[in-house]
């Protein structure tokens, strides 16, 4: 029988999957706190956040599913226990690092951001060489995740840079965020969603190629703050996306919750441009502002949809459970919606002004239910395996 700690350490996603459900609630209780006053901090609301979410906990989940499947994609071998145990002893140490820099040190804080850095670029390392010693024929899916690696470590040094010159905050959060976190979950979904629902509908040629082309004119337009250019583009991707995910014939009403959950992520992707670009008009209109809506309604409703979709498979396929979701789980996947529309309300709270901001308190604590409820449900399935 295994010990627990050489269970724990035996596959990729298992450390990183745990690291990152704690990071996510650690992460948005220590911005809660501070965006309401309670705790004065060493960095300011807006780094905090958006760093520590895309590369202490977004980042820590796409690691240990890519460490799981980005070698069977490419048909090499699994990566080296040694290799991925490193890393997230150092991603852990920098989650520790920067929590305490962010209470009590800038050098601390830099220190940690430092650490990150370092072992997201051995993290693309080890990818890099997968793809490139790959035996499979067809790299174009492989091509785009590893591309948008390689953006999400270039972003992260504008995170660092960005301490001692601000005005390359909004560039690392846009990049970071379209062109790294949604646009890599999104050619991963594209490959895997179509491929787990049996589905055979040949995509665009150039599919994949023209949203990260559509992303990339998001980011500028957004950095720039060019605000019709970056409606229309919104609009342009919303139509696109949703014609195209109609054309895979999903059929989400006759697939089981652990499948249509993913569905329902797709679903997210579309609709976020669509509400992106009413409330981008809205604001044009109504020369008022709704606080980040649309990277919210990507964040949770796509990202963190796809993140838990995928992470409940993997998590119990890799424990040799049956990937089923069961009516605990499945009351995870709708909460997940739950806490989309409660933060898509306190943004709109704030753009009509309504003095809500009990909406803050309701929405933030849901995201921490969501992770504490998901957490605890497989903790010890990450932990010790299937029996204990």
């Amino acid at each position: 029988m295994k010990t627990k700690e050489s269970y724990f350490l035996s596959q990729p996603h298992q450390p990183f999957f745990l690291l990152g459900i704690v990071n996510a609630v650690i992460m948005m209780l220590l911005f809660a706190l501070n965006y309401k006053g309670i705790l004065p901090l060493k960095i300011d609301p807006l780094t905090l956040h958006s760093y520590s979410l895309i590369y202490l906990v977004f980042t820590n989940f796409f690691t240990g599913f890519l460490f799981t499947t980005f070698p069977r994609f490419n048909q090499t071998d699994t990566i080296n226990k040694g290799y991925y145990t490193k890393i997230f002893y150092a991603n852990a140490i920098a989650s520790l690092l920067f929590v305490l820099g962010a209470l009590f040190s800038n050098y601390l804080l830099t220190f940690a951001m430092l650490t990150a850095f370092v072992s997201q670029f051995f993290i693309i390392l080890k990818l890099t060489l997968i793809y490139k010693n790959a035996n499979t024929p067809d790299k174009e899916d492989s091509f785009w995740i590893l591309g948008a690696n390689h953006i999400g470590l270039l972003a992260h040094l504008l995170f660092i840079i960005s301490l001692f010159v601000p005005i390359l905050l909004n560039a690392a959060i846009n990049g970071a965020f379209y062109l790294y976190l949604i646009f890599l979950a999104f050619s991963v979904g594209q490959r895997m969603i179509p491929f787990f629902s049996h589905s055979f509908a040949q995509k665009g040629k150039y599919f994949v190629r023209n949203v990260f082309i559509l992303f990339v004119l998001k980011s500028i337009f957004s950095i720039g703050e060019f605000k019709v250019l970056e409606l229309f583009v919104d609009v342009t991707l919303a139509l696109y996306l949703g014609y195209e995910f109609y054309r895979w014939e999903l059929h989400p009403f006759r697939s089981p919750a652990i499948l249509w959950v993913l569905h329902l992520a797709l679903l997210w992707l579309p609709l976020s441009f669509a509400l992106s670009a009413l409330s981008l008009t809205a604001e044009l209109f109504l020369d008022t502002s709704f606080y980040f809506l649309n990277v919210h309604l990507l964040a949770i409703g796509f990202l963190t949809t796809v993140l838990i979709g995928f992470g409940t498979r993997v998590t119990l396929g890799h424990a040799s459970i049956p990937p089923h979701a069961d009516k605990f789980i499945i009351a995870i996947f709708l909460f997940i919606q739950l806490v989309v529309l409660l933060r898509a309300l306190f943004s709109i709270n704030i753009a009509f002004g309504w003095g809500a901001k009990f909406l803050f308190d309701i929405s933030f604590t849901a995201w921490l239910l969501l992770f504490v409820l998901w957490g605890g449900r497989y903790a010890k399935i990450l932990i010790f395996g299937k029996k204990v």
